[in-house]
């Protein structure tokens, strides 16, 4: 299996290039190759490298920024996914792409299944879901897996934002008000992997015969401060600046974009299709730390 692999250096990507060597030939493009604003590039690749599947999770994730670049995020997440899907249509190919709990407006008091009618908030959410709708219109073989709060120790995350601050500050103030489930980038590239390996020889019918949209996020839930509590707890104990972490609401900490009260995704069907079960955040995160000691 050849695998076209988008993002590559980002923190999802990266992952992906790991978990996905077992699974088939990857060929891992940065924006040098592919950069999903200039729509020549994408068609460019996809021709010459004819992948067998198509693996994007590279996108426009600067959620506050997106409010005051909406063309340049709507290009990246929401057009360039429908020219990736025509492509891929044209080479025989089938896509994975990776999307977002911010595609929901967090009016729900329970988990966010699949079923239920988006209705983003922000420019970051409303381009996400441009982006979805724009593969499923194609009409190519594909799997689309919303993820949620994802961190891992590259790129830039909450999680590497927390450690940096508690260095940094003696007090930090976290939102107290907004659930979700922390997942680890690398969780994601696993399950992903994992879905892989049930394949037959033929990945694009393996996919066509599950294509849709899926919820892949951790299990559990908790708020940014519990996530930035769990972080920290042995940096309050033993840390060289910071002394309090202190719970707020959204309210006390405006930022330029819109976030969801309650974003938990339901990843029942995710489980039941394939067979997969997700870990705990928790657990997740105890193995992130224990990498950074």
């Amino acid at each position: 299996m050849k695998i076209l692999l988008t993002g590559a250096t980002g923190q999802v990507g990266w992952e992906l290039q790991r978990t996905l060597m077992t699974i088939g030939e990857v060929i891992p493009v940065g924006r040098e190759q592919i950069d999903l604003a200039q729509l020549d590039t994408i068609r460019r690749t996809i021709r010459e490298v004819k992948p067998d599947l198509i693996v994007n999770p590279a996108a426009y994730t600067a959620v506050d920024k997106a409010e005051s670049e909406p063309e340049l995020a709507m290009a990246i997440n929401g057009i360039a996914p429908g020219a990736i899907a025509e492509a891929a249509k044209q080479v025989g190919a089938a896509i994975i792409h990776y999307s977002t709990d911010y595609v929901f407006d967090g009016s729900q008091a329970t988990p966010y299944t699949e079923q239920d009618q988006p209705n983003p908030q922000n420019i970051y959410g409303k381009t996400k879901l441009a982006g979805e709708q724009a593969i499923v219109s194609v009409g190519v073989p594909h799997l689309i897996l919303r993820t949620s709060w994802v961190y891992g120790l590259r790129g830039k995350n909450f999680l590497l934002t927390m450690l940096r601050l508690a260095q940094e500050r003696e007090e930090i103030k976290v939102v107290d008000d907004q659930i979700g489930a922390p997942t680890w980038s690398r969780m994601i590239a696993e399950i992903t992997a994992q879905i892989l390996s049930q394949s037959p020889d033929n990945v694009s019918d393996f996919i066509a015969s599950k294509s849709g949209i899926y919820h892949l996020t951790a299990s559990g839930q908790t708020s940014w401060y519990g996530f930035a509590k769990a972080i920290l707890a042995d940096d309050i104990k033993q840390s060289r600046k910071l002394q309090r972490l202190i719970p707020i609401t959204t309210p006390e900490y405006p930022t330029a974009a819109s976030r969801p009260a309650y974003s938990l995704l339901d990843s029942a069907k995710l489980s039941h299709t394939f067979g997969l079960v997700l870990p705990n955040w928790e657990r997740s995160l105890e193995l992130v730390i224990s990498e950074n000691r």
